[in-house]
C-alpha cells in the first residue's frame, strides 16, 4: 500500500512540475524587450577603403510577435587614420527557436566629415543564453555601401551582450 501511495505521489509531483515547464515563456516570446552593446572588428572585418578601427554599438528592441524583433540601433566607428564616423539604423531580427540561431536585416545612415552613406546591412549570430535573460551574441555582417559598393561596403563579426526582460 505504501508503494501504490508513493508511487501516485511521485506521478502528482512530476505532472505539476511538467505543466509548470510547459506553461513558462519562451526566451524569444512576445512582449520583451531587449538591449545590448557589442564590439565589433578590430582588424577582423575586411573594406578596401579603411584602415584599423573598432566600433561600439548600442541596440534596444522589441519581441512585437514570438520570435520576431524590431530593433534600433546607435554606432560610433574610430579609424586609426581617417573619418570616424557615427551610424543610426533600424532591423528586423527573425529568431529560430529550436537553436537560437537569429537572420536579421536592416539599413543604416552612416554620417562622416568627409561623406553621408546608406547602408543596408544583413547579419545571422547566436543568442547563447548565460542564464534566462543574458545572452553573448556573435554576429557576422554585411553591409552594402550606396556610395560606392567598391570601396565602402564590407563584411566582419561583431561580439556583444544582450539583456531580455519584459
Amino acid at each position: 500500500m505504501k508503494k501504490i501511495l508513493f508511487s501516485m505521489f511521485c506521478g502528482l509531483v512530476f505532472s505539476l512540475t511538467s505543466q509548470a515547464q510547459t506553461t513558462d515563456r519562451l526566451p524569444f516570446a512576445k512582449d520583451k524587450f531587449y538591449t545590448s552593446a557589442s564590439l565589433s572588428n578590430f582588424d577582423i572585418n575586411w573594406n578596401k577603403s579603411q584602415s584599423w578601427h573598432m566600433d561600439f554599438d548600442a541596440k534596444g528592441g522589441y519581441l512585437f510577435e514570438d520570435d520576431w524583433m524590431i530593433t534600433a540601433n546607435l554606432g560610433y566607428d574610430w579609424y586609426k587614420e581617417g573619418n570616424n564616423t557615427f551610424k543610426a539604423g533600424a532591423g528586423l531580427r527573425y529568431y529560430i527557436e529550436q537553436n537560437g540561431l537569429y537572420l536579421g536585416a536592416g539599413a543604416n545612415y552612416l554620417h562622416t566629415n568627409a561623406y553621408d552613406d546608406f547602408l543596408p546591412t544583413c547579419q545571422i549570430g547566436y543568442a547563447y543564453f548565460l542564464n534566462r535573460t543574458v545572452t553573448i551574441e556573435p554576429e557576422l555582417y554585411y553591409n552594402l555601401s550606396f556610395k560606392d559598393h567598391t570601396n565602402y561596403s564590407g563584411f566582419g563579426f561583431r561580439i556583444g551582450i544582450g539583456i531580455y526582460f519584459e
